[in-house]
């Protein structure tokens, strides 16, 4: 029975030990929770709830299974959702389980989303379950899924404009389509919140709309003259209906009615001489009026034309000119101005005017013929012709400029330079040589330039078979070469002339007009006449002008210039012409091109300008996208007035009045005429007085600015000195004027003489003409019929522009008295002394200077010795003539009365005056010899007081300057009215 009991006891214990192993085994947690692969959620900001789609829902097959009511289980902990975990950095979210059983949970934000910052976010979530047992062991967790969570946006934000304040301006009488454009912004971060969708403006009654894209325009043509500006108020609108926070003030003014010009331009722009470069246009702009505008071309042109030979250049003479440019020696200028010295062009008009250039008026009656042997050019040699001519369209016929023709009979024209139909024609017909072929004769160049009526310069430079013309120092070929013989032998003289071509007897009565001079061999005339202006007409033998020296003639003084930006330089372009009278900018950029008109300037590097207008014009073509509504630049003018320059006073000073002996003037030295000569040159100045002295000298005084001149001495060139005798002309046979021609190379002059007096040319300073001047010797070899000798000095400036004082002196000989060749030629001479003029030398006024003191005041012993002397040839005198009167009385006695038959015996007597005694009576012998004479006149006053009456009255009807020196030469002459021979 035990045994059976034991048996069935365990029996029972397998059973339950099967029942709880069963058990165990159901409760195991052997599968992952589930949840879906992706999420997509949406989040309102400032909310923390997500919509998810789909729902966060994790399952895990570990869940009980709900058996029939007549089996129940109790559920454990396996299988139900314990949480959920989320992965990523900074995710602003958490995942919250609803219900573990379920597996039911949702996604929720930490804090406060902000769409503006951040729109959507993106993270992963695991779902894990509760594990095993109680303390949750073999906890298993789900797949990672991906969770995309927009954040939805709220309008918070107002529109905010983006500039405080807009401005615009049009012009009256135009509709626009659109003035300007407003524009505001919206800090929402969604579509809907952050767009505009209206703008508005708020001020009524305006002539204005604007568009939902912000454009303002005008709803009328507005009037300048009924409104200069508007003020506009505007808001605007975002698509959630927020209105601006803050209106924005929209300014439109209106201006007139825009025509497209320059602007900011003065018309007169003074220049003042001597001041360098002047802008002409500092505050210019180019008004457009808006059109859009691609490129710009402006020129700018400088008037110049009726200023000399076509501008301001230097007006030395044409030779000085040619010297100053580096041109070689040999120059002969065929047009000079006319002098004494060259003397063939005075019958030319001229235009009359020393301010500009010295040029000739040819109007087809006028011609004349060089001198002979002023030119010596042989056609052999190279030589250069150069002239400034002015030449309008003219006749069909020749017009000659320069002719060399046979003076008689045949009328061959050696060479000669002339206009033809605007051609300009070098003729030059070979001397005749072995080989007679034909060889090139006629030259013609078809220019433009020969019949415009400007200036222009040309340069032939000869040198055969080629001849190279330049004008304006632009070379040109001949068109055309002939071809002729060689002249044939001839010993006819040839005649150089200008403005015609001298002919003998050529019978075209319809182009030539008679000379009034007649040469041999028949009727002389001239032919083809010259109709135009010429100027500086010049050839040189030998050496050629080359390009340097011809571009310095043409060059001129004055112009155009421009200092470019660095900024611009590359973005405008610049070209001037070749004498810088017009210059032409172009570009595409306004603002540059503005700052390049600015920096245009006037220069004139002359010391005394030719005063007057140069007239400005600027001409301007622009370039439009759209070429039909493309604006129209009118011309701009004006003027540069070129001011006065202030006149230079040349004054020439230093002794003008001296005397030297005989013996100085016959030596080999001669006498120096200007030891002390000085050029000073000066201009007088207005200067504002100084107020602030004037006011401390007294309260009363005039407040009104005063003037006072000033004079201020300068420096520049002279170009002439002449001398000239005053009086008689020189005598070459006995007399001369003569300076150092080693110095006067040295410093570039030339010098020409004549009977007149001699002539210094050459551009060069006044300290150089001083010191040439210094050196001016006068010679005479034969001084006893010499008492005094005058000259004048002139200089000048710029070809006779500016001309200083007449300098005089006056140069007074002293002859030495001897008192015994006085006595042995009264006994040698057997005529009567007749009375010689300018016998007595008046030295009053003389000024001795202490450098020549020695040589010209006798010492005070010297004087008494002379007067001496003088005292005791007229006591002799005297005592002869009171013997010779008692001699006479007596024979009247014996021939019964008959004085009248006497006959003075003066065959050993001779008188003979000491110059002296004039100057020794103003000093100290004056009243001796008065005293001496009126003793003895009063012992023979019935004898010589009808001799002094008679002589007093010949001498009221002569000269007053010699009464003086008369009168005194008369006390000592004799008297022979009361003598018979």
């Amino acid at each position: 029975m035990r045994f059976r009991g034991n048996t069935q006891f365990a029996s029972a214990v397998g059973l339950v030990l099967g029942l709880l192993c069963a058990v165990e085994a159901a409760k195991a947690n052997k599968h992952k929770p589930w949840i879906e692969t992706t999420y997509h959620g949406i989040v309102t900001e400032n909310d923390d709830k997500v919509l998810l789609d789909p729902p966060l829902i994790a399952l895990d097959k570990d869940a009980p299974l709900r058996y029939a009511e007549s089996f129940e289980v109790t559920l454990t902990e396996e299988g139900e959702i314990c949480g959920f975990r989320i992965h990523g950095q900074n995710v602003p979210f958490e995942a919250v389980v609803l219900d573990k059983s379920t597996g039911e949970g949702v996604i929720r934000a930490k804090d406060k989303l902000d769409c503006e910052l951040q729109k959507e976010h993106t993270f992963t979530i695991q779902a894990y379950d509760c594990g095993e047992g109680p303390d949750g062991a073999n906890m298993k967790k789900s797949h990672k899924a991906t969770v995309h969570i927009q954040v939805n946006d709220i309008n918070e934000y107002s529109p905010v404009f983006k500039e405080k304040s807009y401005k615009a301006t049009v012009i009256e009488g135009k509709k626009y389509d659109s003035i300007l454009k407003v524009e505001a912004v919206d800090a929402d971060c969604s579509f809907q919140f952050s767009q505009i969708c209206n703008y508005e403006i708020v001020t009524p009654d305006v002539p204005f709309t604007v568009d939902k894209d912000g454009f303002i325009k005008n709803t009328e043509k507005l009037s300048y003259g009924k409104e200069r500006m508007y003020k506009l108020t505007v808001t605007a609108y975002d698509c959630g209906k927020n209105r601006a926070s803050e209106d924005v003030l929209v300014k439109i003014s209106v201006k007139p009615t825009c025509k497209p010009s320059w602007q900011g331009f003065s018309k007169r722009i003074e220049y003042e001489p001597g001041t360098g470069s002047l802008a002409l246009f500092p505050s210019m702009h180019l008004e457009t009026c808006d059109e859009p505008i691609t490129s710009i071309r402006a020129s700018v042109e400088l008037e110049t034309n009726h200023i000399g030979k076509g501008c301001d250049r230097d007006t030395y003479s044409e030779k000085s000119l040619h010297k100053l440019c580096g041109a070689s020696s040999g120059t002969v200028e065929l047009l000079p101005a006319p002098s004494s010295s060259a003397n063939w062009t005075v019958g030319l008009p001229t235009d009359n005017g020393h301010d500009s250039d010295q040029v000739f008026e040819f109007n087809g009656t006028q011609a004349i013929k060089v001198p002979d042997g002023m030119v010596s050019t042989s056609l052999k040699e190279p030589f250069t012709i150069s002239v400034w001519m002015r030449h309008g369209p003219g006749a069909h016929e020749k017009e000659t400029i320069l002719c060399n023709s046979d003076k008689t009979e045949m009328n061959r024209h050696h060479y000669s330079l002339y206009v033809h139909n605007c051609r300009l024609i070098l003729l030059l017909r070979q001397d005749p040589s072995e080989a007679e072929n034909y060889k090139p004769a006629e030259f013609h160049w078809k220019l433009d330039q020969v019949c415009d009526k400007e200036w222009h310069h040309y340069v032939l430079n000869v040198e055969f078979p080629t001849v190279s013309l330049f004008v304006d120092g632009t070379t040109f070929e001949p068109f055309l070469v002939t071809e002729d013989y060689p002249l044939h032998a001839s010993k006819i003289e040839t005649q150089l002339t200008i403005g015609a071509c001298w002919q003998d007897n050529s019978g075209h009565d319809n182009d030539t007009e008679s000379v009034s001079e007649p040469t041999s061999g028949g009727n002389a005339r001239m032919a083809q006449f010259f109709r135009g202006n010429l100027a500086g007409l010049m050839i040189r033998s030998g050496k050629l002008e080359n390009k340097k020296v011809i571009d310095c003639l043409y060059t001129c003084k004055e112009g155009l210039d421009v200092q470019l930006p660095e900024e611009v330089a590359s973005a405008v372009k610049v070209e001037f012409n070749p004498n810088q009278s017009s210059l032409t900018v172009e570009g595409d950029d306004i603002d540059a091109f503005d700052k390049v008109m600015q920096h245009i300037s006037y220069l004139n590097s002359r010391q005394f300008p030719t005063p007057g207008i140069r007239h400005l014009r600027i001409s301007t073509t622009v370039k439009c996208f759209n070429e039909e509504s493309c604006v129209t630049v009118p011309d701009a003018e004006g003027y540069v007035m070129v001011l006065q320059p202030e006149e230079p006073k040349i004054s020439l000073s230093g002794i003008d009045h001296f005397a030297r002996s005989a013996a100085e003037f016959e030596s080999q030295e001669g006498v120096t005429l200007f030891p002390e000569l000085r050029i000073v040159s000066t201009i007088t100045r207005e200067v504002e007085a100084d107020t602030e002295s004037e006011a401390a000298e007294g309260a009363d005084d005039d407040p009104t600015v005063q003037e006072t001149v000033v004079s201020e001495e300068i420096m520049h060139n002279l170009d002439t000195c002449e001398v000239t005798v005053v009086g008689d002309e020189l005598d070459g046979e006995h007399e001369g004027l003569e300076v150092d021609m080693s110095q006067l190379q040295q410093h570039g002059l030339e010098m020409s003489s004549s009977n007149l007096g001699l002539v210094i040319t050459g551009v060069n300073t006044m300290a150089n003409y001083e010191q040439v001047l210094h050196l001016i010797r006068y010679k005479n070899w034969h001084t006893e019929a010499l008492f005094d000798r005058k000259f004048k000095l002139v200089c000048s400036e710029l070809n006779g522009r500016y001309i200083s004082n007449d300098f005089k002196v006056e140069v007074n000989v002293i002859h030495t008295a001897n008192p015994v060749e006085h006595a042995n030629n009264a006994m040698v001479q057997p005529n009567f002394i007749n009375p010689v003029h300018h016998a007595s030398v008046d030295l009053s006024g003389h000024n001795l200077v202490n450098a020549h003191q020695a040589s010209v005041v006798p010492s005070a012993a010297t004087i008494v010795i002379v007067v001496c002397v003088s005292f005791l040839v007229f006591m002799i005198i005297l005592g002869v003539f009171r013997i010779r009167a008692a001699h006479q009385s007596t024979m009247r006695d014996q021939e019964n009365g008959k004085e009248n038959e006497m006959d003075w015996d003066d065959s050993a007597l001779t008188i003979t005056v000491n110059p002296m005694e004039t100057y020794e009576d103003q000093h100290s012998s004056e009243e001796e010899e008065e005293e001496e004479e009126e003793s003895e006149d009063g012992e023979e006053e019935d004898d010589i007081t009808s001799a002094e009456s008679e002589s007093s009255e010949d001498e009221e009807g002569g000269e007053p300057e010699d009464q003086q020196g008369a009168s005194r030469q008369q006390q000592l002459e004799w008297d022979d009215s009361t003598l018979t021979y």
